[in-house]
């Protein structure tokens, strides 16, 4: 059976249990990307959130915690939330240890029931905010905003970028449709003026970043680092 890529519970369950990165799509014609891609991306994070090694992080949408691990030295306390009991349970066999967790749930039900939102001080989510919509986004982005009010930086990695969908759909066919939305492949596409007024409105100022030109996605996907504008 064919599964969508955005589809990141049943799929991941179809490959062998040490593909890390393929059970999170991390890759290129089917093949894992390079550690010096990875490396990119763990540079990125590192230095929009600005981890300082005493930081708590929060992550939404961690998946199997491949890349968050890469993070745990930034952190004097982890908590990864992703949906995909398969990919927690593999975070949870590989990476778990004392301080650093991952729990299996929907973002914003987790966001909603954490007794101690306070204690966080940055929030990350990386190639997840364009599987939810307007709507989903906007309450996510509020409720980190408050109660979650230690929070000081978010970064929203991996973004495709609406303006640059043509570089990625660069067969003719017409992708109009996709961009809107948020279960397709890729999920939604929002622009970055898009991004900053979704974030604005719950409380944020955004800074948008880029990452190198020779990172495999740069032609069409940006991050977005949000703090706190009142």
């Amino acid at each position: 059976m064919e599964y969508p890529k955005s589809d990141y519970k049943e799929y991941p369950k179809t490959l062998p249990p040490d593909d890390l990165w393929g059970q999170v799509r991390r890759t290129v014609y089917g093949k894992p990307v390079s550690d010096e891609q990875i490396q990119m991306i763990v540079d990125s994070i590192r230095t929009g959130l600005a981890l300082n090694g005493e930081d708590r992080l929060l992550e939404l949408g961690c998946g199997n915690g491949a890349l968050s691990h890469f993070l745990f030295d930034g952190c004097s306390e982890f908590v990864g939330v992703d949906f995909s009991d398969y990919l927690i349970s593999v975070a949870q066999r590989k990476f778990q240890r004392a301080g650093f967790s991952f729990v299996a749930g929907d973002a914003l039900a987790y966001l909603d029931a954490e007794d101690r939102p306070e204690r966080f001080s940055k929030a990350l989510c990386y190639a997840m905010l364009s599987y939810l919509s307007d709507e989903q986004a906007q309450a996510l982005l509020t409720r980190l905003f408050d109660p979650f009010t230690g929070i000081t930086t978010v970064f929203l990695g991996n973004l495709p970028d609406r303006d640059r969908a043509h570089l990625f759909f660069h067969d003719g066919k017409d992708f109009g449709a996709e961009l809107d939305d948020s279960a397709s492949q890729i999920g939604k596409w929002r622009s970055p003026a898009q991004l900053a007024a979704l974030a604005a409105q719950c409380g944020w100022r955004t800074r948008v970043e880029l990452m190198p030109e020779n990172f495999y996605q740069a032609h069409y996907r940006y991050n977005a680092v949000l703090e706190r504008a009142r």
